[in-house]
């Protein structure tokens, strides 16, 4: 039974801390404001972000239709030269007056044309290969920029 009365005593001396309703609210909405600020500080890194790849994929998008142009363009020269070639060779031959002038104008024919379709590669090879260059360059460097800001944070 004296346990029973020391704890009591010592319920009755022990001050209990008090509780101040101000300073709760005040640390409350200090959170809150702290919370609306950070997702304000998101929202707009969200939105330069959006808008830095919506300009990146519109210059890509361009730079893929002019870059398809060019492609395009160089397509038809080469079979208009291809077919004015095989159309001139085709009225040569039509001339021809022995089979050995037939074979030397159908080999040098062949040889002008294996020639002419190599420099054609190579040529779609340069426009195809700075098609790609110049198409990945806006995503590459937006890409590059948001993972730098992304270190920065």
């Amino acid at each position: 039974m004296e346990t029973m009365a020391k704890t009591a005593d010592t319920v009755e001396n022990t001050a209990f801390p008090t509780f101040d309703a101000s300073k709760a609210t005040d640390q409350f909405r200090a959170v809150a404001e702290k919370g609306v600020e950070q997702s304000k500080e998101a929202l707009s890194k969200l939105t330069t972000g959006a808008e830095t790849t919506q300009k990146a994929l519109e210059s890509t998008f361009e730079t893929a239709k002019t870059a398809g142009n060019e492609l395009s363009l160089k397509t038809i020269a080469a079979l208009r030269a291809n077919a004015e070639a095989s159309f001139s060779h085709l009225e040569a031959l039509v001339a021809v007056k022995s089979p050995s002038e037939f074979i030397e104008l159908q080999t040098a024919f062949l040889r002008t044309q294996i020639e002419k379709t190599v420099e054609q590669a190579k040529e779609f090879q340069a426009v195809t290969t700075k098609a790609a260059e110049d198409v990945s360059k806006p995503i590459k460097a937006a890409f590059e920029k948001a993972m730098k800001d992304l270190k920065v944070a």
